[in-house]
C-alpha cells in the first residue's frame, strides 16, 4: 500500500479510472461549524491519495474536476455527510454516487450494524483500526498514523461496492438503491439548509429550529 499526501490539490492528469472511492476528514461532524480538512481518494488498487485542503481558499481545480465528473462513479461510505461537506466547501455537485452504507442497510437487514468497520470485518475479514478517528485533522502536520487511518476509509470501498451490488441484485433492490443514491444530493441540500434532523416525509414533522 502506498499513501501519497498532496497539499491543496491532486496533480493534473491523475487518473482514477471509471470509479473512485472518496472520504473526507473534518474538524468535527457539524455541517454548520466544522471545516473540510482532508479528502481521501482511491481507485481500488490498494493505494490512497490524500489531499490536505487549504482551508482558506478551497480552490483545488483538479480535485473539483474529478469529483464533478459525471463519467466517474464516486463511492462513499455514509455519502450523506461527505457529499454535503464537499458541496459546501468545494461547491461541487457530485454524481453519480454509490453509498456502501445505504446499500448495506438495504441488504444486511439481519443487523443494525452498518458502519465501515462492521462491513469490512464481515464481508472482507479486515479489522479496521479506528484509533485515529478522533484526531486533530486541522493540524498542519498530519501524522503517519493519521494518514494510514484516513487511507483505510477508502481502500476497501470498491470491494464492498462489488459485494453489496451482488446482494442488491440478488434481493432485487438495486433499482431502489440507485434511487436512494440519486436522492442524496437533495438530502444533503436539506441538511445544509437546516432540515438535518427533520424527516420531511413524516406525518408528524416538527418545524426546523
Amino acid at each position: 500500500m502506498t499513501v501519497t499526501l498532496y497539499k491543496g490539490d491532486i496533480p493534473e492528469g491523475l487518473d482514477f479510472g471509471s470509479s473512485v472511492a472518496v472520504d473526507t476528514e473534518t474538524q468535527g461532524l457539524s455541517l454548520l461549524r466544522d471545516k473540510l480538512c482532508l479528502v481521501q481518494l482511491s481507485s481500488g488498487d490498494g493505494n490512497a491519495h490524500i489531499v490536505q485542503m487549504d482551508r482558506e481558499k478551497y480552490e483545488a481545480p483538479n480535485l473539483k474536476h474529478l469529483l464533478g465528473n459525471p463519467k466517474v462513479e464516486k463511492i462513499f461510505h455514509f455519502a450523506r455527510f461527505d457529499v454535503a461537506i464537499i458541496k459546501r466547501d468545494l461547491g461541487v455537485d457530485i454524481d453519480p454516487i454509490f453509498c456502501t452504507k445505504i446499500a448495506s442497510g438495504l441488504v444486511r437487514t439481519y443487523t443494525d450494524k452498518h458502519g465501515l468497520k462492521d462491513l469490512t470485518k464481515e464481508l472482507l475479514n479486515v479489522d479496521l483500526s479506528k484509533q485515529q478517528q478522533s484526531s486533530d485533522w486541522a493540524s498542519d502536520a498530519i501524522s503517519q498514523a493519521q494518514l494510514d487511518y484516513a487511507a483505510s476509509d477508502v481502500l476497501y470501498l470498491h470491494q464492498l461496492r462489488n459485494i453489496l451490488t451482488a446482494r442488491l441484485l440478488r434481493e432485487e433492490r438495486l433499482d431502489l438503491a440507485r434511487n436512494c443514491f440519486d436522492f442524496l444530493p437533495s438530502r444533503c441540500e436539506l441538511d445544509l439548509k437546516g432540515w438535518e434532523g427533520v424527516d420531511i416525509f413524516s406525518h408528524r414533522m416538527r418545524r426546523p429550529e
